[in-house]
């Protein structure tokens, strides 16, 4: 074996093994990447160099703004509110509890950008409202993990901005754009799911539409979505960047949730504070450490390679599409989100374009792979979020996951082979593509 294949296969395995052993993935990552330079004889000030690199970037900077608003709208009483208005939209539907519980994590995905989030916050206050009208608790936290997916779609969402980095100066206010449509769709999949379970088991509907109800619950819900408003407008018109406009998003967060709907004082404020740090040094990071990774991948031509093995195991652009949706699927299976963008979007999106994908519309099917894996055994994080608030058996709630993840696995085909699902809002308000 050359020294180049011995050092990938060090590279790889370590890495692997290292998974397996239930290291932490920046651990995983960072260590891995330190025995492959030894292999080859590198000097070990690389890795300074390249963690430097990594997060030495200004469009970076938004990362921790969307991160602040997000925790400071998800405790600052944004979530009630959401749920009202959600209820007040679809509560009247069979199965209206699920209904009201995908919509609302459709509107505050759109504020804490956060799967994760949505399953806490949501999840602790809707699948114990479920559970009291005569749902099943597995189908309510499945209902509530699945749903929680959609916020990694919807803008503001820090893992688009992650991906715009990785993928070399993707404009973020065109992905903004086209993760509304998915997003969207992701939700009416889920819906549809919902129904045709509700109406099977037999659960209950809300109380009757009321128009009047409707229009009370937009206008307490407008200082929370007008967040949402501000930065995506803010960011397709040019009037400020990503990171200017998840600032002023921060100062806006922090007067609605203190001021206007009093859930938070300034006591509270900086036990969020606090939080946002402990989960922002987590995902910089795992964003320095997959830099060395992804520099040790690129010196020993590991693109090169996956993509001729690709090409070379079929020339047929659906066939290769689905190989690349598979292999997002299955490293979301054993590794987090922001490490499979960083590291596998400098290999994998050449291969995509070269088949006719756009490179905003691969974000997206990136970002709803990785969005399903944080649903998947054995590093599902989403997955172990959800079984803990509601106090039911992972085992369970995979098996009441499984029509779900058909649900979102047709929504992922849909991307993956029609274009415009992605680009219409980009092309028609961004002016993406000419």
């Amino acid at each position: 074996m050359s020294a180049q294949g011995i050092a990938i296969a060090v590279l790889l395995i370590s890495f692997l093994v290292m998974i397996l052993l239930r290291f932490p993935i920046a651990y995983a990552v960072a260590l891995s990447s330190l025995l492959c330079l030894l292999t080859q004889g590198l000097p070990l000030t690389t890795i300074c160099q390249q963690m430097v690199k990594g997060i030495s970037s200004f469009s970076l900077m938004a990362v921790p703004f969307f991160i602040t608003m997000g925790v400071l709208m998800g405790t600052g009483g944004i979530s009630e509110k959401l749920i009202a208005l959600a209820n007040a939209c679809v509560g009247w539907m069979t199965g209206g509890m699920a209904m009201v519980n995908i919509v609302a994590s459709y509107f505050f995905g759109g504020i804490s950008g956060s799967a994760s989030a949505d399953t806490a916050s949501i999840g602790s206050i809707m699948i114990p409202m479920m559970v009291d009208q005569g749902y099943d608790d597995d189908f309510s936290t499945a209902v509530t993990i699945t749903s929680s997916c959609e916020g990694l779609l919807v803008p503001p969402s820090h893992n688009m901005v992650i991906y715009a980095m990785s993928a070399g100066g993707i404009s973020v206010g065109s992905l903004f754009l086209a993760g509304y449509l998915p997003g969207a769709l992701l939700a009416v999949s889920l819906m549809v799911g919902s129904y045709i379970i509700s109406k099977k088991k037999h659960y209950p509907k809300g109380d009757k539409f009321s128009f009047k109800g409707l229009l009370k619950q937009i206008g307490i819900s407008i200082w929370a979505l007008a967040a949402v408003v501000i930065v995506v407008i803010g960011v397709v018109a040019g009037w400020f960047t990503a990171t200017e406009s998840a600032a002023i998003a921060v100062f806006y967060s922090l007067i609605v949730s203190v001021y206007i709907y009093k859930g938070l004082d300034w006591k509270g404020v900086w036990k969020c504070l606090e939080q946002c740090i402990d989960t922002l040094s987590i995902v910089l990071i795992l964003i320095s450490t997959s830099s060395i990774f992804g520099y040790c991948l690129t010196t020993l031509h590991v693109p090169d390679m996956v993509a001729n093995a690709i090409v070379g195991f079929s020339t047929n652009p659906i066939v290769i599409a689905l190989l690349i949706d598979l292999i997002l699927l299955f490293l979301g299976c054993i590794m987090d989100m922001a490490p499979i963008i960083l590291i596998a979007t400098p290999i994998l999106l050449p291969i995509a374009t070269s088949i006719g994908i756009d490179p905003v519309q691969f974000g997206i099917i990136m970002v709803l792979n990785c969005g399903i894996g944080l649903l998947t055994p054995p590093v599902g994080s989403v997955l172990f979020i959800g079984s803990a608030v509601s106090g039911v058996k992972m085992e369970r709630v995979v098996k009441a996951t499984l029509p779900f993840y058909i649900c979102m696995i047709i929504v992922l085909m849909l991307l993956t082979f029609i274009p415009e699902v992605s680009l219409l809002l980009p092309r028609v308000f961004g002016g993406y593509g000419g």
